[in-house]
């Protein structure tokens, strides 16, 4: 049987979202998760365990495509979603992002605002599951 898919020693992403993850209680009030496959190693930080456990996830992505270039990775978000707090959250057009963002919302003095993916996974913003 011949594989035509690429192969590498680095785990796929999903590898790492079975795994449990240490966290630390960092003195900032974030947390740090911790997921482990040896010999490899993914860190991620938020304001809740929840958060800092997808971010070490999309850590794994962001690591899997220095291994694999053509790797299409996926974000932890929908393209468009209110969250928690009823915050309304729209994909920016790809060619877009790298100058302002992955992500456009109204922020509380009405005006728009823009934040990466890093970032909205440190304030551990989650999309609203029934919308």
């Amino acid at each position: 049987m011949i594989e035509t898919g690429e192969r590498s020693a680095y785990p796929n992403p999903t590898d790492f979202e079975v795994m449990r993850p240490e966290y630390v209680d960092m003195e900032d009030g974030l947390f740090q998760a911790s997921i482990t496959i040896t010999p490899f190693r993914v860190v991620g930080t938020s304001a809740t365990k929840a958060g800092a456990r997808r971010a070490a996830i999309y850590e794994a992505e962001k690591t899997y495509r220095n291994y694999h270039p053509s790797y299409r990775m996926r974000s932890p978000f929908p393209d468009k979603f209110s969250d928690q707090e009823g915050v309304k959250w729209r994909r920016i057009p790809a060619a877009q992002r790298e100058q302002l963002g992955d992500y456009v919302f109204v922020g509380e003095d009405g005006e728009e605002d823009y934040a990466d993916l890093e970032t909205m996974l440190l304030w551990d913003v989650r999309p609203v599951e029934n919308e």
